[in-house]
């Protein structure tokens, strides 16, 4: 059976990077189980995959605005120190910032004395994505599934 809407689909995936640095794969672990055409992986991955059927291999490449988008530069702030109240702030960490209503994860690109400089996007913005996919297994969702806008059971996890 093809891949539609509302089909539940396993694959394998290995992500790469344009200098082919492995970013992430499931190959060892797992296949990734998720549920087609609700937005649960990155929309040039859906595309892609629209289809298709188990035992197909394809290799995708996805620009940033269909995967995790473009960098923002307006994303890159600088906070003074004395906003993490003593904190031992490292590069590298991460914080969640924003209102109640809107919570995003910065992460510590820089530091100095005085102040911290946050980048709010997400890592792969801005990344060309080099994902090599193997279709596993392919059945249809059942109506829980589909009510809930995900997979159940079997090691259904989000990217």
């Amino acid at each position: 059976m093809q891949i539609t809407k509302d089909s539940v689909v396993s694959i394998h995936y290995t992500l790469t990077d344009n200098a082919g640095t492995v970013l992430d794969t499931s190959v060892g672990n797992a296949p990734l189980v998720y549920l087609h055409g609700h937005g649960n992986l990155i929309p040039g991955m859906e595309t892609g995959l629209e289809n298709r059927v188990a035992g197909e291999k394809l290799n995708l490449k996805i620009a940033p605005e269909n995967g995790y988008g473009k960098r923002m530069e307006e994303f890159v702030q600088k906070v003074p120190m004395s906003a993490f109240n003593g904190q031992d702030v490292k590069v590298g960490m991460q914080f969640e910032a924003g209102s109640q209503e809107q919570r995003y994860v910065v992460h510590v690109v820089e530091v100095n004395e005085t102040e911290v400089t946050v980048d709010g996007n997400h890592p792969l913005a801005g990344v060309e994505l080099n994902f090599d996919v193997e279709v596993i297994a392919v059945r249809s969702a059942t109506a829980d599934e589909i009510a809930h806008g995900h997979v159940h059971g079997e090691g259904g996890h989000h990217h």
